[in-house]
């Protein structure tokens, strides 16, 4: 049956394609947890000089893993609303991160990818709730 011309287009919308991109950006800081644990401290501006010092590292990768897994299940069924507020409430991660590292000594190009991180949540969260307002989703 041939789709409609109204018909909805998930992937037809920016939100969709910010929010794939978060989740394979998430699911790629993941796999660097596991590969290279010091090399990611450094890259977030928390470098660890003891081994034992990376366990945050590996909290890290889970919460990264969770976040893409369940950014891909919500893009999946087409959740541009629950997307929205998740990208919202996501937005405590990278200010977190940021005051993080600003606080540890991290340089200002650390510091600014974080707080640029939070600006592209801000901007997602945007598109994500209009493509669920196009969808009809409550908000």
């Amino acid at each position: 049956m041939a789709r409609q011309a109204n018909e909805f287009r998930r992937t037809r919308t920016t939100g969709f394609w910010l929010a794939a991109a978060v989740a394979v950006l998430q699911g790629v800081n993941a796999i660097r947890t596991v590969l290279d644990p010091t090399g990611f401290a450094t890259y977030m501006g928390l470098p660890a000089d003891q081994p034992s010092a990376l366990s945050w590292v590996q909290v890290y990768g889970l919460r990264a893993g969770f976040i893409a897994l369940l950014t891909a299940v919500l893009l999946a069924r087409s959740e541009f609303a629950a997307l929205r507020w998740m990208a919202l409430a996501a937005l405590l991660m990278p200010i977190g991160d940021a005051w993080l590292a600003a606080d540890a000594g991290a340089g200002l190009p650390i510091v600014g990818r974080h707080l640029g991180i939070a600006l592209f949540l801000l901007v997602t969260s945007h598109f994500l709730g209009r493509a669920a307002r196009t969808r009809g989703q409550e908000q």
